[in-house]
């Protein structure tokens, strides 16, 4: 068994996965129902379409929010058409798992040291779907790299699509509204911004600068998980893209951020990871936030001594 640590755990260590794999409750294929009834998470291939249908059924989503590996440094390469045509794979999938009206989120990056790979070549592919596309979302992470010879890389890009025509909630930030002079006419009476405001906050528009890169410092960090989105920026998009009780799908589960934000806002999440490492951190994350209110484990150990306890509590007091 994994200890807790203070560094970074690396799970595709072969001797950390040989420790770890007997720790996760799901294999390939397998399902995991929560057993409060909101929730299904599995462990399966995203271009596998026997498996995604098994874990839909008859369910459809009205949102899809999706944070596929990048094809960058951190992953094991391919040749960028086949990744692109994997892509396309699980983003047909996608499509059939959508309510007919409903909206596609997807993470994407762009290698600035190789043409900023993959994502032109996505959205190129995306132009040949039926998808519509809405935003191009940048968020602006606090932490870069590239300072010294090059321009901060501080920046990472989700696309907005929808299907059909989905409902869409304006959503506001922490940032008060500090800007005023801008005048025009309404019902005959010029105005002020500030008068015709619905809130005295901005909205967020396709540049995110208030949410937190997540890091080690953060009690929503998980251990071992690269590229973690902020549970904020995911809140923010099911807040503005899904009512209560709504499905919420991500083929990517990873950290399980997706399937937190969803517990939060009262919406059901169908979720799995190809990896049964990550399909166990999905579900333990949600068991350890429901028995202590927290959103991730800072720097300890997802698979350490006393989390295993409280898994393993868990799981006796649901049988």
């Amino acid at each position: 068994m994994v200890k807790r640590t203070t560094s970074a755990i690396n799970f595709e260590d072969a001797a950390t996965r040989e420790q770890l794999l007997p720790e996760c409750r799901l294999q390939p294929g397998d399902l995991w129902h929560d057993p409060e009834g909101r929730h299904v998470v599995g462990c399966g291939d995203a271009t596998d379409r026997q498996f995604v249908e098994s874990i839909f059924n008859s369910r459809r989503a009205t949102l899809s929010l999706h944070d596929p590996p990048y094809n960058m440094v951190s992953f094991q390469r391919r040749p960028i058409a086949e990744y692109i045509d994997w892509c396309r794979r699980w983003v047909d999938l996608s499509w059939g798992m959508m309510a007919e009206d409903g909206s596609f989120y997807v993470w994407l990056g762009a290698d600035q040291k190789n043409h900023f790979q993959p994502l032109p070549q996505f959205m190129a592919m995306m132009a040949t779907t039926d998808f519509q596309s809405r935003s191009f979302v940048t968020l602006r992470n606090q932490r870069g790299y590239g300072t010294q010879k090059n321009w901060m890389a501080v920046r990472q890009e989700l696309l907005y699509y929808t299907k059909g025509e989905p409902p869409f909630d304006v959503q506001y930030t922490d940032i008060p509204k500090i800007l005023r002079g801008y005048y025009k006419d309404v019902g005959g009476e010029r105005t002020e911004n500030m008068q015709r405001s619905r809130s005295n906050n901005i909205r967020p528009g396709n540049v995110w600068v208030d949410t937190q890169q997540v890091f080690y410092r953060l009690e929503e960090n998980v251990n071992g998980c690269y590229a973690q989105k902020p549970l904020k920026a995911i809140e923010r998009v099911i807040m503005a893209s899904s009512k209560e009780s709504d499905i919420v799908a991500d083929f990517f589960s990873h950290s399980g951020t997706t399937l937190l934000a969803c517990e939060r806002l009262r919406r059901r999440c169908v979720t799995f990871d190809i990896d049964p490492i990550y399909a166990e951190i999905t579900i333990r994350r949600l068991e350890y936030y429901r028995q202590t209110g927290k959103t991730g484990w800072q720097m300890e150990d997802v698979f350490g001594a006393e989390a295993c306890e409280l898994t393993d509590r868990v799981t006796a007091e649901s049988t």
